[in-house]
């Protein structure tokens, strides 16, 4: 198994289009790329942005899933509907992510190009006590190389979505790299879930409250508004505005689920303030299915997840006690785009490999890395 550094494997996952897409349903790989609400009359010299990788074949998994056999049991309350809901997002999967800008707020000479990307993951569940569950996403990729063969699997954890029922508090986004733990009210919560959203090391990244709906077609949680920091496919090309503002759903059915994203781009104020001259630059439409395969290999995610969960965990909890203690945290700027997540990364790959050493060392790495971020005082 090949253990590539984070950097790499989100350039793999940066570089995939629909060609990719298609390729991994098994289409020709000569089809031409199409995204999502595309610009049908005058938008055939658009394409998707990024680069042309393909994954290994792979079977869908067509049957309904036990875990939806679950949710669809008879007598169930609606709180055990909404925790069957939740856990039947775990499993192995294949990925595609769509995004368009539907509405841009200005005269553009074209419109801004879609991001389409695709990967292969197994989501774990971390913890479940009940009234809170965490789910782990581990991704493992194989390619197609130029030549025809496959690649080594790529190993790399990918983001974690906690669920707590009726939270007494959720970690909010506020722009421009900064967080602040905001105290919810009964109003709020009850009868609510919240879902925080961690990156890949861990930090922060969003946090909303929302409930779920139940049918016996699907069942499906959307967010409140919520405020996002910009993610790697466009503050790697961006630079006009400051924070995503919009709804998040999480759809489950009996094969997979699907989440949602309206989002308006939205340009702050030094003082983290929605911009008077200038509020929002465009609207975006995001789509990310989870389609469930089988028989796919993810021994190497199995091992990873294995190895370096405690790890992980604590560097979650080393999170919770600074908003705890400190009530925000202001960072020197995106974890990813300074690379400050590295030595979590370095650290993890040590457990992994056995090379961990003594686990009292591990306080000391998350403790170093998260003041080099900025986010202990």
């Amino acid at each position: 198994m090949k253990m590539l550094s984070l950097g790499a494997i989100l350039c793999v996952l940066a570089g995939a289009t629909a060609l990719g897409a298609d390729a991994y349903a098994g289409k020709s790989a000569g089809a031409a790329p199409r995204y999502t609400f595309s610009w049908p009359l005058d938008g055939t010299a658009l394409q998707p942005r990024g680069g042309t990788t393909k994954g290994a074949p792979i079977t869908l998994d067509l049957e309904p899933s036990p875990q939806w056999i679950q949710l669809q049991a008879p007598g169930l309350s609606p709180f055990e509907k909404d925790r069957r809901a939740i856990l039947a997002m775990a499993g192995t999967y294949r990925v595609t992510f769509d995004f368009l800008e539907v509405v841009p707020f200005a005269t553009l000479d074209k419109p801004n190009a879609p991001y389409q990307s695709w990967g292969t993951e197994k989501v774990y569940v971390d913890s479940d006590d009940g009234k809170s569950i965490s789910l782990v996403h581990i991704l493992e990729m194989r390619v197609v190389m130029q030549d025809g063969s496959i690649s080594e699997p790529m190993v790399t954890k990918h983001w974690r979505q906690d669920w707590q029922y009726e939270p007494d508090f959720i970690v909010e986004h506020r722009g421009r790299d900064r967080w602040e733990r905001h105290a919810t009210t009964k109003g709020e919560i009850g009868g609510a879930w919240s879902q925080t959203v961690y990156q890949v090391d861990e930090s922060p990244r969003y946090a909303s409250i929302g409930r779920w709906e139940h049918s016996a077609s699907f069942s499906s949680w959307l967010s409140c508004q919520t405020w996002r920091p910009l993610p790697r496919r466009e503050w790697s090309v961006r630079d006009d505005y400051q924070v995503l503002i919009g709804t998040n759903r999480h759809t489950i059915g009996a094969t997979g689920w699907v989440q949602e994203e309206n989002n308006l781009k939205a340009v702050l104020t030094a003082e983290r303030a929605l911009d008077p001259a200038k509020p929002y630059v465009a609207r975006e439409y995001g789509v990310a299915r989870y389609e469930r395969i089988r028989g796919a290999d993810f021994s190497g995610a199995d091992r990873y997840f294995n190895k370096t969960k405690a790890f992980w965990d604590e560097v979650r909890d080393t999170w919770a006690t600074i908003f705890a203690k400190q009530g925000s945290a202001t960072l020197r700027g995106p974890v990813d785009k300074l690379g400050l997540f590295q030595p979590l990364f370095a650290r993890a790959d040590e457990i992994e490999a056995g090379e961990g050493g003594d686990a009292g060392d591990n306080q000391k790495v998350i403790r170093d890395a998260l003041t080099a971020m900025g986010a202990l005082r």
